[in-house]
């Protein structure tokens, strides 16, 4: 790092501020979603990075839970859609409705327009409506009828999709795949943990969890500008885009990670050292979310699909393959 890179108190003390309130986050959502550890901190982390996340997993396993948790902590909107077969963009982005007092088309907001919004089984909902859920996550606003309306910020989206099911389902493009900083699974829970679960909601006597409130939309807006001011070594930068041009040249992928999986993996560290209390990135932070920031960015050829290889596995390969910088600060 060079002595221009290196951060002055400032940004220590702000990096420091910002791990203290993530913290919080977290320990507010963890007492209601139980054993969920890891996912919980890459989705924070990706939220803390100003991105969105594909909660991929078979039903049941608290996903609109963990998004509902996440939402209540930073104190965003929430809005839920479940999405269908027979769903339209309108269902997403509101549309102009005639108001028969002041004689004209008013435009009525859809759910899209919230803090963060839960895509539940994104991958059943129609490539039109899709594509409009695409415009409002790069470009954090949405068009109808010719007319472009902001979305407000910060603004996030959480999609959940079943992998397993495949009836009457639109697999997601892979543009839009891209636009997903992350792609979590969760899996089944340990057993202590599922029985903690069942101990919680007999507590509780009621279905629904509540969750306290750490902070606010502004204080998240604040957050993720903490994060921005984290620097990176440049030995960790071009080891981020030495695991996607791998990605590039593996024999069983199609097509690799493009730029945006090297930048995913930069933005991700950093939120991760944060997280950790850290005003630097480490090499380990890069290898804690690669396999979620690039596995669904590659199209992996027809034989390697066929013969069970997972990109999963292809992106974990590499990470034993590919050097990395040495760990020490």
């Amino acid at each position: 790092m060079s002595i221009a890179d290196t951060p002055d108190a400032t940004d220590i003390a702000a990096v420091a501020a910002v791990a203290a309130t993530a913290a919080r986050v977290r320990e507010a959502i963890g007492a209601v979603v139980v054993g969920r550890e890891r996912t919980l901190r890459l989705a924070l982390a990706a939220v803390l990075a100003g991105g969105h996340v594909l909660l991929e997993d078979v039903p049941g396993l608290g996903k609109t839970l963990m998004a509902r948790g996440i939402a209540a902590a930073v104190g965003l909107d929430f809005a839920r859609v479940q999405c269908t077969p027979d769903q339209q963009p309108a269902d997403l982005t509101g549309s102009f409705l005639f108001d028969p007092v002041e004689r004209e088309f008013r435009f009525r907001h859809g759910p899209v327009f919230t803090g963060l919004l839960l895509a539940d089984e994104i991958n059943r909902t129609p490539p039109k409506t899709q594509s409009a859920l695409l415009e409002a996550m790069q470009e954090r606003q949405v068009t109808v009828e010719g007319r472009t309306f902001a979305l407000p910020r910060p603004f996030h989206v959480l999609a959940t999709a079943n992998p397993v099911e495949y009836e009457g389902t639109y697999p997601l493009p892979e543009a839009q795949l891209d636009r997903f900083l992350l792609r979590v699974d969760i899996g089944y829970p340990p057993a202590d943990d599922e029985v903690e679960v069942l101990r919680r909601r007999l507590a509780r006597q009621r279905e629904d969890a509540e969750f306290a409130p750490v902070i606010g939309a502004g204080e998240l807006l604040a957050l993720q500008a903490g994060v921005e001011r984290v620097p990176v070594d440049e030995d960790v930068l071009r080891y981020c885009v030495d695991l996607a041009r791998a990605t590039r040249a593996h024999p069983a992928v199609e097509v690799g990670a493009s730029p945006r999986g090297s930048q995913a993996l930069v933005l991700v560290a950093r939120a991760l050292a944060v997280l950790d209390g850290r005003d630097f990135v480490l090499p380990e932070d890069v290898k804690e979310c690669a396999v979620a920031a690039l596995a669904h960015r590659l199209t992996l050829r027809a034989e390697t699909w066929s013969s069970g290889v997972t990109a999963e596995q292809v992106v974990s390969g590499l990470l034993g393959s590919v050097p990395g910088p040495p760990s020490s600060r």
